[in-house]
């Protein structure tokens, strides 16, 4: 039987430079966009690398001691309504019926 080596930690998370891969992903996307944007006038550095290096700063001390997907958990419960409830909106307003108690 031929055997190979393998991780002995599957559940860790793949990280470069202390950042999530899917976190470095957005700071690229981001430096690219501006970098499309704003690249060729003389703001380059305020509007282009400023604002990268901060959302960088932001995801990297951010998430620090948070758990998985903590932002996207976050950013879903932002974006939602302002009530939330276990159950939908009642079809009927009548009211409901008394409940006749016991007599003893």
């Amino acid at each position: 039987m031929r055997v190979v080596p393998v991780s002995t930690c599957l559940d860790r998370r793949l990280q470069l430079l202390g950042f999530d891969v899917l976190d470095l992903l957005a700071v690229f996307l981001v430096l690219s966009v501006l970098n499309l944007l704003f690249g060729q006038t003389t703001l380059r550095v305020p509007l282009v690398w400023i604002p990268t290096a901060v959302l960088a700063l932001v995801l990297r001390y951010g998430k620090r001691g948070k758990p998985d997907r903590y932002l996207i958990h976050w950013l879903r419960f932002q974006l939602r309504p302002g009530v939330l409830s276990a159950f939908e909106e009642p079809t009927s307003t009548a009211p409901l019926p008394l409940r006749q108690g016991r007599t003893e």
